[in-house]
């Protein structure tokens, strides 16, 4: 299948391989020129423009760095340009409303769309394994399915056009929330002197047991390897956590849901960036405690 691929930063640019894997024809654009020879060496047909990327493409994949740049790309370089009955697949992480605005023009424009947000990071993106929250029409979903295999372990479909948003928005505000208390957890039991691999053992066969503490704990030497063990460098950067928690925001307001423990999460991110750790990963907040 011709695939146009617009975006190729940390995530696109694996996803976009993972396609040329799968024997897809990639035709990829970036306004960096560095990660246009990267597509290129990983087997893509490289454009100076998303226009021409998409000019006979069958589907178009996009990973964007937000909603008013995924309005302007899809408004003026893909919906009426690339060939009618092309599919479209939108995998960047972005407000419900604008998702379900651009998906609303691409459908009245005769083509099928759908927002197909991730889950797992660049070391997910970069070997295929990454999870797609997928909202859409069944039709639109059928279609993207095949296209989001290539490039993860796990489709799942959300329902209607922005739920894919919704579902990502919802479990990385939980997940904010469960790292913090782990966090929380981990410093409080340090002063009253257990030791951190002691309450690791415990509380990871326990009832506090979370995927924060048992798949990627904040501190280093406990559990399985994670960012903590690199001085908190790869992983999720604590500014892209704290997009998301902003996003969980908006729509909390836009949805009038009560969200106290979500907007606290919010706000330890939103200060814990403000000292410049917005590179850090996001497990990194366990130095404020």
């Amino acid at each position: 299948m011709k695939i146009a691929f617009i975006g190729l930063g940390n995530m696109g640019g694996g996803m976009a391989a993972n396609c040329v894997k799968a024997g897809h024809d990639v035709r990829a654009f970036d306004l960096s020129q560095d990660a246009l020879d990267a597509a290129k060496q990983a087997g893509c047909a490289t454009f100076t423009s998303a226009k021409d990327a998409v000019a006979d493409a069958e589907a178009v994949v996009s990973m964007l760095p937000n909603g008013a740049v995924v309005k302007t790309v899809y408004g003026t370089d893909v919906i009426g340009l690339a060939p009618t009955g092309a599919v479209f697949l939108d995998c960047s992480t972005i407000d419900v409303a604008t998702a379900r605005e651009v998906i609303s023009a691409a459908t009245e424009a005769g083509y099928d769309m759908v927002d197909a947000p991730v889950s797992g990071g660049i070391a997910a993106a970069n070997g295929g394994t990454l999870t797609f929250m997928v909202g859409g029409s069944s039709d639109a979903f059928a279609r993207a399915k095949p296209i989001l295999e290539a490039m993860g372990k796990a489709v799942i479909h959300a329902g209607d056009a922005g739920n894919g948003q919704a579902a990502k928005i919802c479990n990385n505000m939980l997940l904010a929330i469960h790292m913090a208390g782990t966090c929380e957890a981990f410093a409080m039991a340090e002063k009253l002197g257990l030791d951190p691999q002691t309450f690791y053992d415990i509380s990871s066969v326990s009832s506090g047991q979370n995927w924060s503490m048992t798949s990627y704990c904040p501190v280093p030497g406990v559990g399985p390897q994670s960012p903590s063990d690199n001085d908190y460098q790869g992983g999720f950067a604590t500014a892209l956590m704290l997009k998301d928690l902003r996003l969980a925001m908006e729509a909390a307001d836009a949805s009038d849901s009560a969200v106290p423990m979500g907007s606290r999460a919010a706000a330890l991110y939103e200060s814990f960036d403000g000292a410049g750790n917005g590179g850090k990963d996001f497990s990194a907040i366990i130095k404020t405690y």
